[in-house]
């Protein structure tokens, strides 16, 4: 059986910088290290990092004062930055910078006085993150239906943003659908969608002329894994998103003689590569990766972790520097 790996696949470089984040506040301040909510959406890499002492907690209130925090790659409201402030919290933050980039544009479209809305999948952290940073009208639309339910102060004076981890396509059709529905209607095309999520959206269209099934390791709960079965789908080739080996079903290779493998932005490369080997304890294999986009891409660390010193001061995503 032939087996082609997608390039690239797997972490991406804000999810890199968020779990570095944990791992350096661990070495710097010793466990226990708090992170509210899961830092990227990944039970492996969750488990991993409570095993060396990490603590997740559903609500900053769940810390102790004075306690070591951290925000995850998802970004968070201003509430719970107050929240954290309030109860003295040493707060590191890891909101992925292009997140924290959706959280700047938005808030400068609300100051213009415009109506803000937000493309994204209600529930997701990273779109409750968002919608608690925009002060203002703000509507949150996923689907092309939703905007022909919208209902705005002002048409002529609406502005839109996007979760980073969509589908390009999907994204496109409602950004359509809200320019025809508000003509004079501001916004960053697809730019919103972020370059690994672009990148690997990509690499699955590569594959799919190539193979008779598409598997992708991820979380059942990562937007971007989902995305990436969802485009193998549609572009017509049965795909399962599994979050490791052991999930994988021996029935799903009946008839099958090459298979595509890409992981999503938050599944790290070891599950890859037992995914591999489980296979090859079913059959013979035949590996290869398909040539595509190398990323070079790193974000700066905070000041803190990367200077090494104790107590420096916290800085909101919001004031930082994508």
């Amino acid at each position: 059986m032939q087996v082609i790996l997608a390039q690239p696949r797997g972490f991406c470089a804000g999810v890199e910088r968020a779990i570095e984040i944990v791992e350096r506040a661990l070495a710097l301040y010793g466990p226990p290290i708090y992170v509210r909510h899961e830092i990227v959406h990944n039970g492996h890499v969750v488990e991993r990092l409570r095993a060396k002492g990490v603590h997740f907690v559903d609500e900053v209130d769940e810390v102790p004062p004075g306690g070591v925090t951290i925000f995850s790659a998802h970004g968070v409201s201003t509430a719970v930055d107050d929240a954290a402030r309030t109860r003295g919290l040493h707060v590191i933050d890891a909101t992925c910078p292009l997140v924290a980039r959706v959280h700047i544009e938005g808030a400068r479209y609300s100051r213009q006085g415009r109506d803000v809305v937000l493309v994204g999948h209600s529930g997701h952290a990273e779109v409750v993150g968002t919608l608690g940073r925009l002060g203002g009208r703000t509507h949150l639309v996923g689907s092309v239906a939703d905007v022909a339910a919208l209902t705005v102060s002002d048409p002529t004076k609406v502005a839109y943003i996007t979760q980073t981890t969509l589908s390009i396509d999907d994204t496109r059709a409602i950004i359509d659908a809200l320019k025809r529905r508000f003509p004079g209607i501001v916004g960053p095309d697809t730019n919103d969608i972020c370059y690994a999520t672009q990148n690997r959206q990509r690499a699955v269209l590569g594959l799919v002329p190539l193979v008779d099934l598409v598997l992708v390791v991820g979380a059942a709960n990562s937007s971007n894994s989902n995305r990436l079965r969802e485009i193998a789908e549609n572009a017509g080739v049965p795909a399962h998103l599994i979050e490791d080996a052991s999930a994988l079903d021996p029935a799903w290779l009946d008839g099958v003689s090459s298979i595509g493998v890409t992981a999503g932005a938050s599944a790290p490369e070891d599950l890859v590569q037992d995914l591999v080997r489980r296979l090859a304890s079913i059959t013979k294999l035949r590996v290869s990766t398909l040539p595509g986009t190398e990323e070079g891409m790193r974000f700066r660390l905070p000041i803190e972790l990367e200077a090494g010193s104790r107590g420096a001061p916290y800085r909101s995503p919001d004031t930082e520097t994508p």
